[in-house]
């Protein structure tokens, strides 16, 4: 059984990671533009957010300095794509990659510590709560707002002109619809939730470090496969709920699998484990239909 320390903390890990998986989805699901940018504007957010805060500036103020960092680094993959007809899969590792770089210069260093600094969580740990609890109850509420905003946004004119875009492109533009914009404002949007989401992940872990975004396009994939594997995304809102649903069960799965002894695993198979779960999130919907499928050909 997990602790409550590790319990928190694996909740606390999943809202912000929903937040990456929301800015998966609207990248992935709604635009169908494969976008690798998030594994540099992830440690970007976090980079902006903890420089600004050490300069002095108010951490809510970073943290929105932060995502339009993100936005920023979004919109350069959706130019390269749509300006210079890069492929956007190619156009998004060009990015990531030079993003590397730009984070190095943001920082001056590899990493900055935040240890010492007044962040978003600062004021909210004087409400008498317990120490690990403080950070599920701010990234809830961040988490629960920005899902609720999205889904306003989703349902808006633009919202609909960004969904028929994903859908048929060529359609989308008969009908007097700017895709191009549309795809750097989807793109942009994307990543700016995930530069959120760093700035945030930094003021939690207590530092911003240029390799913290190793991986995140995979635990975002990951959140939004495995969401959708347990509420079928039949609507917006559903897919979103799905998002930080799934975001919240891969983390709570990961520490019950680094903490259980009797499976036998430590902090360096976290890949291993994370490639199994989503093997089984990819799998399962479809073994599931297949079981159900035989179950009605027997009932006739």
């Amino acid at each position: 059984m997990l602790s409550d320390i590790a319990f928190y903390g694996a909740v606390e890990t999943g809202l912000i990671y929903g937040l990456v998986a929301f800015g998966i989805y609207i990248s992935f699901r709604v635009l169908d533009f494969p976008d690798l940018t998030v594994d540099g504007s992830f440690p970007l957010g976090a980079a902006v957010a903890a420089v600004l805060i050490i300069e002095g500036m108010n951490p809510w103020l970073a943290t929105g300095f932060a995502m339009i960092a993100g936005m920023a680094a979004g919109s350069v993959t959706a130019l390269l794509n749509v300006k210079l007809g890069i492929l956007n899969l190619l156009a998004s590792i060009l990015t990531m990659i030079a993003l590397y770089s730009v984070n190095l210069r943001v920082m001056g260093r590899p990493n900055v510590a935040l240890l010492s600094e007044d962040t978003v969580l600062t004021p909210w740990y004087e409400l008498g709560l317990a120490y690990h609890q403080v950070p599920v109850l701010l990234f809830a509420i961040v988490a629960i707002v920005g899902l609720v905003l999205l889904w306003r946004f989703m349902k808006s004119e633009t919202g609909l002109a960004m969904r028929a875009t994903g859908a048929n492109a060529r359609m989308a533009r008969a009908q007097g619809i700017a895709t191009g914009a549309i795809i750097v404002l989807g793109v942009a949007l994307s990543n700016g939730l995930v530069g959120l989401a760093g700035a945030l992940f930094a003021q939690s872990q207590g530092a911003a470090d240029v390799t913290m975004g190793v991986g995140v396009i995979v635990i975002g994939l990951a959140s939004l496969i495995g969401g959708e594997a347990v509420i079928t995304p039949s609507t917006v809102l559903k897919a979103l709920i799905a998002c930080l649903v799934g975001a919240i069960l891969y983390r709570l799965a990961i520490a019950f699998a680094l903490n259980a002894e009797f499976i036998g695993l430590k902090a360096q198979d976290l890949n291993l484990i994370t490639a199994v779960l989503v093997t089984l999130a990819i799998v399962l919907p479809g073994a599931r239909k297949t079981i159900r499928a035989r179950f009605a050909r027997k009932r006739a």
